[in-house]
């Protein structure tokens, strides 16, 4: 049973891990792209509209795999973790239902409409079709991160007795929906894909740049996803601020991890880097600035926090969260000093020097980073709950013998890495071809390119 949990537990972090690369870019690129419409039927300058067919299409490309790995992920509830749906099914089937009915069916009537409607319906249907699209996507996560964060904070329900097992029940879906989380992790997901796809254009527009494009469309969408990672990220830097306090309050034995803290102590330090020995219950090359964790915890710096030994057999494992918390955290701030920088540039020069245009490529996947680290610690930091209090994740694992999931993750895993460099490798594929659109006498030397590196 040890081994089967371990690698159901891989198997659903590798599908969600993979899932969520793509929600992560199409939630905030679609409101980009309603961005772009509206700045072109206002403006009327064929620039935005360029730059809106440019994105649209890695938009379709996004969502299709988003589509895709999401139902790949929901057959883990029945493969790998009947226990879930058969505790708290009640609670868990109709959300995932209300994103179906209210989100998903959104996005798939109307995104035909966007992707191939252009010239086919009036300018203002097309541009509302743009906005529902949207509203959808962020609707699916709505719903997604509510499920999620009744999860961490469960509320609303009772649990009652029903043949051998305990179910739960819900008394007030208001209370179920809208959990003491869901505002916070709401927020962080959203202004954290605004980041991703912001990072995402700008790279992408970058690289278009260093290749000599010498088209409008790009420099547009480059200096408007830095103007938007710009503000995006100190309010960034807020939310997670107040996650972090609401977090403390409900899952403090998640922060003593998340901050390497074994013993309740006041005046607690800030590591800013250390190794977490679990065996010593010590961290061992300690980099610390005194008093600052209860600072920014209690916002006092004799601050009291409460250390793991406050929960001696159900606390998360340290080290993934301590070092996830700090990947997260510091590309954060690497996200300020690029986007900053960047504005700076453009404010001063109205472009960007070769080597932040090099920078900008460098980055173009660091929301996914960021993103990943974040969901780690807020998924690790549950354990050994599956629902927090309610139930435990050994007990909802599937009897399924562990050679059978084991080769099922082989399979999830292969299939991940190929359509991920697919992914990637499309994206330049498709700047480089937008590169040339101007210069139709190059369009066959480059395709010619592509077949030999079989692309």
């Amino acid at each position: 049973m040890l081994e089967t949990l371990m690698l159901s537990r891989i198997q659903f972090a590798a599908n969600i891990s993979f899932h969520i690369l793509f929600p992560s870019i199409s939630i905030a690129l679609c409101w980009f792209l309603f961005y772009f419409k509206v700045r072109y039927n206002r403006s009327g300058d064929e620039v935005w509209m360029r730059a809106y067919r440019f994105w649209v299409k890695v938009f379709a490309l996004t969502f299709a795999l988003g589509v895709v790995s999401g139902i790949t992920m929901s057959f883990q509830f029945g493969t790998n973790w009947p226990g879930y749906m058969e505790t708290v099914g009640n609670i868990a089937g109709p959300l995932l239902g209300y994103e179906v009915l209210t989100a998903f069916f959104l996005e798939a009537t109307f995104l035909g409409i966007m992707l191939f409607g252009i010239n086919k319906v009036s300018n203002r249907v097309h541009t509302l079709a743009t906005f529902l699209v949207a509203f959808g996507t962020s609707m699916s996560a709505f719903w997604i991160i509510a499920l999620n964060s009744w999860m961490q904070t469960p509320t609303g329900f009772e649990m009652r007795q029903v043949g051998d097992a305990m179910k739960a029940f819900p008394l007030d879906w208001w209370a179920i929906i809208f959990n003491p989380s869901m505002p916070y992790r709401l927020a962080h997901m959203l202004v954290a894909s605004g980041l991703t796809a912001a990072f995402l254009i700008a790279g992408i527009s970058a690289y278009r740049i260093l290749k000599d494009d010498h088209k409008p469309a790009p420099r547009l969408a480059l200096k408007n996803a830095t103007i938007a990672a710009a503000l995006l990220i100190p309010l960034q830097i807020f939310l997670g601020d107040m996650h972090g306090l609401n977090t403390l309050h409900h899952q403090p034995a998640k922060i003593a991890a998340m901050e390497a803290v074994w013993h309740t102590e006041k005046n607690v330090p800030l590591v800013l880097f250390a190794i977490p020995d679990k065996e010593t219950k010590s961290n061992k090359y300690s980099v610390e600035i005194p008093n600052m964790a209860s600072i920014i915890l209690t916002h006092t710096s004799d601050g009291e926090l409460k250390g793991l030994n406050e929960y001696p057999n159900a606390h998360p494992p340290v080290a993934p969260l301590f070092y996830g918390f700090r990947i997260m955290v510091g590309m954060g701030m690497l996200m300020l000093l690029v986007s900053w920088v960047g504005c700076w540039q453009i404010y001063r020069r109205n472009e960007l020097s070769p080597l932040m245009l090099k920078v900008f490529v460098g980055m173009t996947f660091s929301g996914w980073i960021a993103t990943l680290a974040g969901w780690y610690v807020t998924e690790i930091g549950r354990q050994p709950w599956l629902v927090t209090g309610v139930l435990k994740t050994v007990d909802a694992v599937t009897s399924t013998p562990a050679s059978n999931v084991g080769t099922s993750l082989a399979i999830y895993l292969s299939l991940y890495v190929v359509l991920l460099i697919a992914y990637i490798r499309t994206l330049f594929v498709m700047a480089r071809k937008a590169v040339l659109v101007d210069r139709p006498e190059q369009i066959d030397t480059l395709q010619e390119k592509l077949v030999e590196e079989n692309l």
